[in-house]
């Protein structure tokens, strides 16, 4: 019902934005603008989900590898007391687990490509035990509003594009990036828990996320006494040795046991074209959305807004040009990407502003893409408090993404 509104709401706001501009400012081409991205980001969606086809086809087969040799059960005891609590529906001994677990690892290593295929396999697994067909379970909403906040240990696509931008050292906005992010993920966890009226003081809760803490801390602490120069390098080598490492390790133990490797990994694979073609409609339908709000010049007067009111109240407004970058990436994965982009063209990527977009970049993962693209896939429709939390995770980011920013680079 949630997205319900803000679908409708893309397109009310933008007409009314656009009515305006004509009327009143005599823009002309306002119109024609939203027309084309109306086009252009149907056929974007389209790609989308074509170009997921080989990464999805891939990784179905490589779970299906884990799951008949035993790692994907491995991978379940591990987490099995902690995902028992966040997620008491689901049964203690649910393969769902292992996906679940392989999903959070791509993602905190910044793996987009095996993270999303991971995810989609984890929902169908989850949408098994969904009692109604198309209404978000309360297992479904925590696993997605975690994957929205996008807990991010290694952020490469961010270093890469910071490095091709000319930065002097790519990787200083490592350290923020995974302090924010950090944040976000505990936000959208606690909103979730609130709603769900899920224990975090559960001992067993604590000792988890008690240890995650520690890691992340340990994380900050060894890459905070690394040259800058080494980060990058580092951590874009462990990331890629983990995931070739997982893979490996999948093949191994399926050939100790006998598995006959190569058939299970077709068996699996043959189940990704059908996703695919399943999210098509849904990705069409909030990209459009999104990409007539932002031609409408809608996003801009929402900046232009932000930036009035604390100046109003005498607050400090440097950070009022990255917050296009804040702001899309709810929205649109690849919208954040070209706002942050331009503004390290136009400020420079050693610029407060241009630090500042990376982190943004960095610290959540595209709210509405992937409610689209992981709802989409299982055709759930009406997704509960799954939008609101996960747009909390998202506030909180860009909030401590500023003051993370002020501490560090300004």
């Amino acid at each position: 019902m949630v997205l319900n509104f803000i679908w409708i709401g893309f397109f009310l706001v933008a007409f009314g934005v656009a009515a305006v501009k004509l009327l009143f400012l005599g823009d002309t081409e306002v119109f024609s603008a939203m027309v084309t991205a109306t086009f252009d980001m149907s056929e974007t969606a389209f790609e989308i989900s074509i170009g997921l086809t080989g990464v999805l086809t891939l990784w179905l087969g490589l779970m299906r590898v884990g799951e008949k040799g035993g790692m994907i059960a491995v991978l379940s005891k591990v987490v099995r007391p902690f995902f028992h609590r966040i997620f008491p529906e689901i049964p203690r001994d649910h393969p769902v687990h292992g996906s679940m677990v392989m999903n959070f690892a791509a993602n905190m290593l910044g793996l987009d490509n095996a993270a999303t295929p991971l995810g989609l396999k984890a929902m169908q697994e989850l949408q098994e035990l969904n009692p109604s067909d198309d209404t978000a379970s309360n297992a479904q909403i925590m696993f997605l509003v975690l994957n929205t906040s996008g807990l991010t240990l290694i952020p490469i696509s961010v270093m890469v594009y910071r490095a091709q931008m000319g930065a002097a050292n790519p990787s200083d906005v490592f350290l923020p990036i995974l302090i924010t992010t950090f944040f976000s993920t505990m936000a959208g966890l606690i909103s979730v828990a609130v709603v769900q009226r899920i224990n975090l003081f559960d001992k067993v809760v604590m000792a988890y996320l008690g240890g995650l803490t520690a890691f992340i801390a340990g994380i900050i602490l060894y890459f905070s006494r690394l040259p800058q120069e080494q980060v990058a390098s580092l951590s874009t080598l462990i990331a890629n040795v983990l995931l070739f490492g997982v893979i490996t390790v999948f093949i191994l133990m399926a050939a100790v046991r006998r598995v006959n490797v190569y058939e299970a990994f077709i068996e699996g694979a043959k189940e990704g074209f059908p996703v695919v073609i399943k999210i098509i409609p849904y990705l069409v339908a909030i990209l459009v959305g999104i990409g007539v709000f932002r031609a409408s010049g809608a996003m801009d007067m929402l900046v232009a807004g932000i930036g009035w009111g604390f100046a109003a109240v005498g607050m400090n407004t440097d950070f009022i040009e990255a917050l296009p970058t804040a702001l899309m990436k709810p929205l649109s994965g690849s919208g954040a990407r070209g706002m942050m982009v331009d503004a390290m063209q136009t400020h420079g990527a050693d610029s407060f502003i241009g630090r500042l977009t990376s982190t943004f970049q960095g610290s959540t993962d595209t709210t509405f893409y992937i409610i689209a693209l992981y709802f989409g896939s299982v055709s759930i429709r009406n997704t509960r408090h799954a939008v609101v939390c996960g747009l909390i995770a998202d506030g909180t980011a860009i909030v401590a993404g500023i003051l993370v920013g002020y501490l560090f680079f300004y």
